[in-house]
């Protein structure tokens, strides 16, 4: 029995289409690495953080672990017939917030603008619910995986504040 058939798909599994939504969605975290990485020990050690900061090296595990699910998400809406129009609508707003994810990064480390990343990471939060909305509509079991993401959003939002408002 594979990882689908016991999560309720009735199709043989896409595995290609599954490797490919998973690697689309690390690829956020990848671009968004780049400008997080050379940060880290610079600019972000010296910034005052608020005490509920979350150790650095919890970081990368989690978002690896939250862009993997965000990748399954994916593959089970498209699985079910990339044709549909609600399912184009469910892809499009799902590269919105992606795009969205990997721009945060740019923007807090990047640019170093705490100010202006959390402006964004708040349309970041609006389309990832949007996300969960529309891929409600088509897979409830897409839904439910996307919201680990958006409450670690959701804490990554109130850090960035604290962390604008302490600097």
């Amino acid at each position: 029995m594979g990882l689908f058939n016991f999560m309720g798909h009735k199709k043989k599994a896409n595995y290609p289409l599954l490797i490919f939504s998973i690697i689309l969605s690390q690829s956020a975290g990848i671009l968004g690495s780049f400008f997080t990485a050379p940060a880290i020990p610079t600019w972000y050690a010296s910034l005052a953080k608020p005490a509920f900061n979350p150790p650095a090296w919890l970081f990368a595990p989690v978002w690896i672990t939250l862009f993997t699910l965000m990748g399954i998400a994916l593959y089970l809406v498209l699985i079910k017939g990339a044709n549909k129009p609600e399912i184009k609508k469910g892809a499009y707003l799902f590269g919105i917030q992606l795009l969205l994810n990997a721009l945060w990064s740019i923007l807090f480390f990047g640019l170093q603008s705490p100010g202006l990343a959390f402006a964004e990471i708040l349309v970041l939060w609006a389309a990832i619910a949007a996300t969960i909305w529309q891929f409600n509509k088509i897979d409830r079991r897409a839904a439910y995986l996307l919201i680990p993401y958006i409450l670690w959003v959701s804490f990554a939002a109130i850090l960035n504040f604290s962390i604008w408002q302490l600097n």
